[in-house]
């Protein structure tokens, strides 16, 4: 029975994990608010103590800050300038990072990214967060293996850390997503199966640039 312990834990925390992002995708928790540990382990029906590891992943995945003395609040939405910063980031290291790949990835390596290119159908639109979850989490993966592929260890780790899905998809999650970024996904793995550097940094640079026009709407109705 002793074995079987960390398991029922390590599912536990990633359902409370799980939880407590969609509350704060979905803006269940505001932006910007104050985030009680009890009452929230009060309603997720658990200890404080899987949801301050939670909270501790959330803070890794910039969703949550912690300050001292004042506890956990829900980090604000990406302005604007942070929008587009983010978007630059991205541009100068996933396209660098695309035609790296082409350049020395093996087969093995660009049939598992051709696997994550396709996308899962979101959920109906009421499951909110957690009907895209799915979504999310497989465009990352792409993006992060595409890094990997690279070679470069420190490029790799920092595409991994701008977690830019979760803020993206936490602004705004763009219909025209659905089909579209596979397609644009499997351009860039057609590219880097290829052996062609340039044509994939130029496929990931097309994809990235359309994924900014697809998020643009989001600061009209909110401005």
């Amino acid at each position: 029975m002793a074995t079987m312990r960390p398991a029922r834990r390590l599912t536990l925390t990633e359902d409370v994990y799980s939880s407590v992002q969609a509350l704060i995708m979905d803006h269940a928790v505001a932006p910007g608010a104050r985030i009680n540990i009890d009452a929230l382990a009060r309603d997720l029906e658990v200890s404080p103590t899987p949801v301050r590891e939670a909270l501790a992943r959330l803070e890794a995945d910039g969703l949550v800050r912690k300050r001292p003395l004042a506890g956990y609040t829900a980090a604000p939405l990406l302005t604007r300038e942070e929008f587009e910063e983010l978007v630059e980031m991205r541009l100068i290291l996933e396209p660098p990072a695309a035609s790296r790949a082409a350049a020395v990835a093996a087969v093995p390596g660009v049939d598992r990214l051709r696997a994550e290119a396709d996308l899962p159908d979101p959920r109906p639109a009421g499951e909110g967060y957690t009907g895209i979850a799915a979504f999310t989490a497989q465009d990352a993966r792409f993006h992060h293996l595409l890094a990997e592929l690279s070679g470069n260890r420190m490029l790799h780790e920092a595409v991994v850390r701008l977690r830019s899905h979760l803020h993206l998809f936490r602004l705004h999650f763009p219909p025209a997503h659905y089909g579209i970024s596979a397609d644009e996904h499997h351009r860039v793995v057609d590219a880097v199966a290829a052996g062609d550097p340039d044509a994939a940094a130029a496929a990931m640079r097309a994809h990235l640039t359309a994924a900014r026009e697809r998020h643009l709407p989001y600061f009209g109705r909110a401005s």
